[in-house]
């Protein structure tokens, strides 16, 4: 069972995840790290935190707002 504290917690996590996807302070910068542009580095980077956020929503709060009436 999940908290509503953590179901807050969850809610303000997926707001953060889903604003700064796009990068849109990065938009004008043509600055290049390794290679590849700063923009797409932050991509990369998002998206490898997304996959542990998601690892973590699954493993601990799957169903909520679903399970609540079983």
């Amino acid at each position: 069972m999940v908290s509503s504290t953590e179901k807050i917690l969850w809610i303000v996590v997926l707001f953060a995840v889903v604003a700064l996807a796009v990068p849109w302070f990065l938009w004008r910068s043509a600055e290049v790290a390794y290679g590849l542009p700063v923009w797409l580095w932050w991509h990369i980077g998002w998206m490898a935190l997304a996959s542990i956020v998601f690892y973590a929503f699954a493993d601990r709060a799957w169903g909520i707002g679903i399970e609540e009436g079983v």
